[in-house]
C-alpha cells in the first residue's frame, strides 16, 4: 500500500528505494517511541503538485524535534525542497507526505545524539472514507499536559490513539473520540474535533490537544463566511445534543460523523454549516489558492 518495488523515499541524506531502507533494532524510537513525524498533502493542480501549508507542517516539525531534544540537520526550506523533489522522482502529483526523524541505537533514558530523516509519500485517499461516522467516546484519556508537551507530534504519543481506535473498532464503530482527564472532550484520534450547535462551531481549547492544521484552517473558513467558532470545555452531553459534529486533520481532511455513542444528529450533513466549510475547504486545496500553497 505504502510502497512498491520502485517507490524512493529520501533517507538519511540520499533518495533510495523504500523496500532497501532499514532502521536499527537497537534504536531508542523503536524502544522508547522517541521521534517525531508530521502529515502533509500534496494535491494536484492545474500548476503540477502543491503541498498545502508545507512550510508550517514542517515549522511544526522541527518545533516538535527540539521539544524532545532531536537536531534536524536540514532548515525549512530544505525540507520542503526535497519534498518537492520526492513527488517528482515518484511521479506523484497527489499524495500524503510522512516526514519521520527517529535516533539512533541507545537503551538510555535520554534522547540519542544520533538522528535519522526519512521522508515517504504515498497515494492515500482520505482515510475516514467518504461516509459519516459512527463514533465512540473513549475509555482511554488523551495525554495530560503536564506529562507530555501537547503540541508536539511525537511517535510514541500514538500508541494512544491505536488503543482508542481499536477499542472503537471492536466494538463496532468507525472512530473514536477522547476524553482528558476532567472528562471534557479532547479529541479524536490524531483529529481534532468540533460541533455544530444554533449557528456557532464549538472546539476544544488549546491545553488537552495538538492545536492541527486544518483546525487553524477550519477558523479561516468560518470567519470569510461569517461563522463564529468558540473555544470552550465541554462534556459529551453537550456533543449528543449538537446539530451536527466532524473531524479535521490532514489525513481526514474534514470527516463528518453521524452519531456520537449512538446518539444521531438530527441535521443532514449537506444541510449544516459544516458541510459549506468542507465544500470549502476542498475547494482551497483543490482550486490553486496559492496563498496557502508553498511552490517551488
Amino acid at each position: 500500500m505504502y510502497y512498491q518495488s520502485q517507490t524512493l523515499i529520501f533517507h538519511n541524506g540520499k533518495f533510495t528505494q523504500a523496500h532497501q531502507a532499514g532502521a536499527h533494532l537497537y534504536s531508542q524510537s523503536l524502544h522508547y517511541g522517541i521521534g517525531v513525524l508530521d502529515g502533509l498533502r500534496a494535491y494536484k493542480t492545474n500548476e503540477g503538485p502543491q503541498i498545502f501549508k508545507a512550510f508550517e507542517h514542517y515549522d511544526r516539525f522541527l518545533r516538535s524535534a527540539q521539544k524532545i531534544g532531536i537536531q534536524i540537520p536540514y532548515t525549512l526550506e530544505e525540507l520542503v525542497q526535497l519534498t518537492y523533489r520526492l513527488l517528482d522522482r515518484n511521479h506523484l502529483d497527489s499524495a500524503y507526505i510522512r516526514p519521520l526523524a527517529y535516533v539512533g541505537a541507545n537503551m538510555e533514558l535520554e534522547t540519542s545524539s544520533e538522528t535519522h530523516l526519512m521522508i515517504a509519500a504515498w497515494p492515500w485517499e482520505n482515510f475516514r472514507g467518504k461516509e459519516p461516522l459512527d463514533v465512540k467516546i473513549s475509555s482511554y484519556q488523551r495525554l495530560h499536559p503536564k506529562s507530555v508537551p501537547m503540541e508536539a507530534k511525537i511517535t510514541g504519543y500514538y500508541v494512544n490513539s491505536v488503543l482508542a481506535m481499536n477499542e472503537a473498532k471492536q466494538a463496532g464503530f468507525g472512530a473514536t473520540l477522547l476524553l482528558d482527564g476532567q472528562g471534557f472532550v479532547a479529541e479524536g484520534a490524531a483529529s481534532n474535533f468540533f460541533y455544530e450547535k444554533e449557528g456557532c462551531l464549538f472546539t476544544p481549547p488549546a491545553g488537552n490537544i495538538l492545536p492541527g492544521i486544518t483546525r487553524a484552517t477550519v477558523f479561516d473558513i468560518a470567519a470569510e463566511l461569517g461563522i463564529k467558532v468558540i473555544e470552550k470545555l465541554f462534556g459529551p452531553e453537550a456533543v449528543y445534543q449538537a446539530d451536527t459534529a466532524f473531524f479535521t486533520g490532514t489525513a481526514s481532511e474534514i470527516a463528518a460523523i453521524k452519531s456520537i455513542d449512538g446518539h444521531p444528529f438530527p441535521k443532514k450533513w449537506k444541510d449544516t454549516m459544516a458541510a459549506e466549510i468542507q465544500r470549502k475547504y476542498h475547494q482551497r486545496v483543490l482550486l490553486r489558492d496559492y496563498d496557502h500553497y508553498s511552490i517551488i
